[in-house]
């Protein structure tokens, strides 16, 4: 049987390590500060910001949650991410992903001062990422799957990473923190999606494959060989008349089917997940740092 590779333990090893450094900040009079902004009010993303904002009070942080309605025109946004830029007190800015259609996401990250782009998508983060340049902020996500693959110990180095799927939140940053120089790094990558040939004998080729396409139960058996690791990016909601709410979370990956293949398996929830919010608040520590230093 695969081992499971626990994300929600994994972070609290990441939380007992930035209550300490907090604890330093505030010996400084200093306090990280963390501004996650909801436009509208999807559920989904409700429910996202909730938990973000949970953990930084948890951990001690200073949690600003700036709620707009739906209505809120680009220029509004704008003009609130320009105030969170210019506010000492918070040091990392969150936009949460998806906002309402009249509001152009991608100038809504352009807006955001770098320094403070938690999230790791600012162009100039982008950009550093690209040149290996660590000054930079690596999207969560990415950070997380890299963070539990070594703490479980499983070798990067030279090893075979298949990355499926190539957007911009994980499949392409996640990409370039695995052919890095450097610990966690220095991996063979190669990228699939959809478009690609032969697509189940390029993933049967991986060492650690990476699902992160966003279709519910998309990697089979034959997608992997025996004994690869399996890192599952996916949440998708899959109807389920058993449960209260109507629905369940799934993967990328088909469970029960890989299962029996690998030799180490995040499930969902409680793998990736975890581990994209123990990220962000390590970024919002680390922007803190590098604000008042």
């Amino acid at each position: 049987m695969a081992k499971l590779i626990d994300g929600r333990a994994v972070a609290e090893t990441v939380y007992a390590d930035l209550r300490g450094q907090i604890a330093e900040l505030k010996s400084r009079g200093l306090t990280p500060g963390l501004a996650v902004v909801l436009v509208g009010d999807d559920p989904a993303s409700r429910a996202y910001v909730r938990s973000k904002d949970k953990m930084s009070r948890e951990l001690g942080l200073h949690s600003l949650k700036l709620e707009l309605p739906a209505a809120t025109t680009q220029i509004e946004l704008l003009s609130r991410i320009e105030e969170l830029n210019r506010d000492p007190a918070i040091h990392g800015i969150l936009v949460q992903s998806p906002p309402p259609p009249q509001i152009d996401e991608a100038a809504i990250v352009r807006a955001l001062d770098p320094r403070k782009d938690v999230d790791g998508f600012h162009p100039e983060n982008v950009a550093k990422l690209a040149l290996g340049d660590s000054s930079g902020f690596v999207p969560c996500t990415p950070l997380g799957v890299q963070r539990l693959l070594l703490e479980s110990k499983i070798p990067i180095t030279g090893a075979h990473v298949v990355v499926l799927g190539r957007s911009m939140i994980v499949g392409k940053p996640v990409a370039l923190l695995f052919m890095r120089k450097g610990e966690g790094g220095d991996a063979t990558v190669t990228v699939v999606h959809s478009r690609s040939r032969n697509l189940e004998e390029i993933t049967r080729s991986a060492d650690i494959l990476i699902a992160a396409i966003g279709r519910a139960g998309f990697v089979k058996a034959q997608h992997v060989r025996k004994g690869v690791v399996v890192v599952d990016v996916g949440i998708n909601r899959v109807e389920d008349v058993t449960k209260k709410s109507g629905y369940r979370l799934v993967g990328d990956v088909d469970f029960t089917a890989v299962e029996p293949q690998a030799s180490a398996l995040t499930p969902v929830p409680g793998g990736v997940g975890p581990m994209t919010i123990a990220m962000l608040m390590s970024n919002t520590v680390k922007a803190c740092r590098r604000l008042v230093r």
